[in-house]
């Protein structure tokens, strides 16, 4: 039930690297991992909140742990996926539609 805290946890972590890396500051890929990871953070949070469930530990607080982990990872492929297709969209030129 503590799931929310592993992309949390990701979240505080990389707006702090975020700020000491100076090549990191002003990328917008860095920029939206942090948005993602702390979107999802929000939502994990919210949604035990609204089930009254935010403090409370589950049966098993590894497999809570490891559904934390599951999000995160996630949550960083979609941004490797959207940050390589950008890449790959703006490597090719535009086709003119006449």
């Amino acid at each position: 039930m503590v799931c929310y805290a592993v992309p949390a946890v990701a979240a505080i972590v990389h707006y702090g690297l975020r700020k000491t890396k100076s090549s990191w500051k002003k990328s917008t890929s860095q920029l939206w991992l942090s948005l993602l990871l702390s979107g999802g953070a929000i939502f994990g949070i919210v949604d035990h909140l609204w089930n009254g469930e935010l403090f409370l530990f589950g049966e098993n607080l590894i497999l809570d742990l490891l559904l934390g982990v599951t999000i995160t990872f996630t949550i960083i492929i979609a941004w490797f996926i959207v940050v390589n297709l950008k890449k790959t969209s703006l490597e090719k030129p535009l086709k003119k539609l006449h």
